[in-house]
């Protein structure tokens, strides 16, 4: 499909199609499809049989006059097509700048110009229904009402500051920090929803790690169901961290299965150690894979320390190497000498991974995502504006508590008003859109 928007896209498009009805294309009605042959008017050549739509503004993803031409596939019928077009007057879009006319031409904010991309890269249920309710506006609506409600204190107060030689008090002080503080209050409020947002958009990081030959690439495949890492009885066999996704309960996990923790002399493996400790400081959540069969040694131990102050899951493998006896036994050791509950499996046969994904669900509910879904959930940019809108509103709120200049507390609410604008794109920037807009593909 090759899509035209603008002015002169069907004026364009006209030029390159003849319907198979003879009905000129500019007096098709909108919003139907035809049947029509493209040609190239220099020489009257016949490209291909297409269906194609117009669509006239406003009624369009861009409020713009717009042609869709579905072509047969194949990258020289599309090439040909796109150059006939472009020597028609048309040109390429840059990227994202069919999302961008819409954004410019008002039918959508910035927050759902930016769900589109979520849409886009979601890579489960729980990020795609994110996304679509971020498209829907459900962010856009709570920014929208908070800027609302800032603005008329904010004009409240600027018109007691122009009747002050008359002595008249449009609000009491006690109104206007009892104001701010329900405004900071739905500021926090969405703060708190930006590691549920970074969780759904990003995935959770997870990382494998243990000792040389504890399992993790076993673990990583059993998870996965596929044989995404090379499995060898030779210690220090994974160099490098792979990384692959998993959904788990509409959320997707990124796990990263490391290389083993130990010293060693080999500057491959060493790398890949250094490389494991750099994932662990980025890691949401911690597996922490330990040998069934062995003691738990001095290596482990230190795993334990550098880990205790992260999310963790403890996971014992290779259950299916002991009799029952000896596991429960085992088991039975080390409730005594491990206070966090374990998870025991067998990464070899499967025993146990269910139980594994139950107790990950449960670590990402209790505290990774905390929020739904389906509810309004900000982006690191949107993170950063509302930071600066928490500082200000505190500002004000400081103000108000010490009787301060009622000018600086209006400056400061000001502040926070620009700040809520850039979220939505109320006020912007050419430089802002840009840094938006290059993350898109062509054609979105």
């Amino acid at each position: 499909m090759i899509r035209l928007s603008g002015d002169d896209a069907v004026p364009i498009a006209a030029r390159i199609i003849q319907t198979r009805n003879g009905q000129p294309v500019e007096d098709r009605a909108s919003h139907t499809i035809c049947l029509g042959v493209v040609h190239d008017p220099s020489t009257g050549e016949w490209l291909d049989e297409i269906m194609f739509a117009v669509m006239r503004a406003p009624r369009t993803y861009t409020r713009e006059d717009t042609v869709e031409v579905y072509c047969h596939g194949g990258t020289l019928l599309l090439h040909r097509i796109l150059d006939l077009l472009i020597r028609q007057g048309a040109r390429l879009a840059d990227p994202g700048e069919f999302t961008r006319r819409a954004f410019l031409n008002g039918r959508i904010d910035l927050t759902q110009a930016e769900a589109v991309m979520d849409l886009i890269h979601a890579k489960t249920e729980a990020g795609h229904r994110a996304a679509m309710a971020q498209m829907g506006g459900e962010l856009h609506r709570r920014i929208v009402h908070l800027r609302e409600e800032a603005v008329h204190l904010l004009a409240e107060i600027e018109a007691g500051i122009d009747f002050t030689d008359e002595d008249i008090q449009f609000l009491s002080d006690e109104h206007v920090r009892t104001q701010l503080s329900e405004i900071l209050g739905r500021v926090e409020s969405l703060l708190k929803t930006s590691a549920s947002g970074k969780a759904l958009r990003e995935g959770i990081a997870t990382a494998i790690i243990g000792r040389p030959n504890v399992g993790k690439s076993s673990l990583l495949n059993a998870l996965l169901m596929q044989n995404r890492a090379i499995v060898t009885p030779v210690p220090g066999t994974t160099r490098d961290v792979i990384e692959d996704y998993l959904s788990l309960d509409g959320i997707p996990l990124r796990i990263m299965d490391t290389a083993g923790l130990r010293d060693t002399d080999d500057l491959v493996e060493r790398e890949g150690v250094i490389r494991t400790r750099q994932a662990i400081k980025q890691a949401d959540l911690i597996i922490l894979l330990l040998d069934l069969t062995q003691k738990i040694g001095p290596e482990d131990r230190r795993l334990f320390e550098e880990t205790d102050d992260k999310r963790r899951l403890i996971v014992f493998n290779k259950v299916d190497l002991l009799s029952q006896k000896s596991w429960n036994q085992k088991q039975a050791d080390l409730a005594k000498k491990i206070p966090a509950k374990a998870v025991y499996i067998s990464a070899l046969t499967g025993e146990g991974i269910e139980n594994l994904k139950a107790a990950i669900a449960f670590e990402i509910h209790s505290g990774i995502v905390t929020c739904g879904d389906r509810e309004a959930m900000i982006n690191n940019r949107h993170k950063a504006l509302l930071l600066q809108v928490k500082d200000s509103i505190n500002n004000a709120i400081e103000s108000a508590i010490k009787m301060g200049s009622a000018e600086l507390m209006a400056m400061d609410i000001r502040t926070a008003v620009d700040r809520l604008g850039e979220i939505t794109g109320a006020t912007t920037t050419e430089d802002l859109l840009d840094k938006i807009f290059k993350e898109f593909c062509i054609g979105k």
